[in-house]
């Protein structure tokens, strides 16, 4: 069994053969699945979802390159549905910044004020955070040190490879690995991946985006989830069937209220 932790089943890419996606994923042995929030504008949607499914959950979070849905979103509200097992995706993505110095340092302020407020709102509701983090290693890190966001935990979503970050595992953070393992230039992360305890290793697919070998290129789906087992089982000497139990056990230790089967 496979929880894919980080698919955003919300996307409309998936609504067209929606259950025979479902039903390609149940063939791979997933059985759980989380959907991230990223835009409110989609949190409808994976509400319906997490309601009509009984193995669909769901986050409530505004990601760093969206956060202009930040305001009058409801945190409190979403974060009260029985099916809402996490706050996020928050974080800081420095990727596409533009502009001049002073441009790009107001954006990282944005940035950083959204993400504080969204660790502050995991705290308070008592729920695991998940982190969106893409070249901006050091800042995400000192925010959640400064943050206390150790004390819900939470996990590190598409995990970069920056050996920095590995620390974090002490704080209660998990590594979200997807289909970037499997890919020819994944060098640094096929380095890194042995380092991380086993205890805090997650599978994702990040859906519709990072499909992994040999599918790159197409829209991922959950079902996909596989591939990045087997590449987890060959890089660490463990069968897959192992890799899975490890990581379904994970993310429901993660978080909170997924089935146990």
């Amino acid at each position: 069994m496979i929880i894919d932790t980080h698919v955003h089943l919300d996307d409309e890419r998936y609504r067209e053969d929606f259950e025979a996606v479902m039903a390609r994923a149940r063939e791979a042995s997933v059985e759980g699945f989380i959907i991230p929030g990223a835009h409110p504008s989609t949190l409808g949607r994976a509400v319906e979802l997490c309601e009509k499914y009984d193995n669909i959950y769901f986050a409530v979070g505004v990601h760093p390159y969206d956060l202009e849905g930040m305001d009058g979103l409801d945190f409190e509200y979403y974060a009260s549905h029985p099916k809402c097992v996490a706050i996020g995706e928050c974080g800081m993505d420095y990727f596409r910044l533009e502009g001049s110095d002073e441009e790009k340092k107001a954006e990282k302020q944005r940035q950083e004020t959204a993400f504080r407020a969204q660790i502050r709102m995991a705290k308070k509701v008592k729920k695991p955070l998940i982190v969106h983090i893409r070249d901006a290693s050091h800042d995400s890190k000192m925010v959640l040190l400064s943050e206390s966001a150790g004390e819900v935990g939470g996990v590190l979503h598409c995990y970069n490879a920056d050996e920095e970050l590995l620390s974090l595992a002490n704080e209660g953070f998990y590594f979200g690995i997807g289909g970037v393992l499997t890919f020819s230039n994944a060098k640094k992360l096929v380095h890194v991946l042995p380092k991380i305890p086993k205890e805090k290793l997650l599978i994702e697919t990040d859906g519709p985006y990072l499909t992994p070998h040999p599918h790159r290129g197409q829209r991922n789906e959950p079902s996909y989830t596989k591939l990045v087992a087997q590449k987890m089982s060959e890089l660490l000497e463990l069968s897959s069937e192992e890799i899975e139990r490890i990581t379904t056990h994970n993310a429901q230790v993660l978080f909170e209220g997924l089935t146990k089967h």
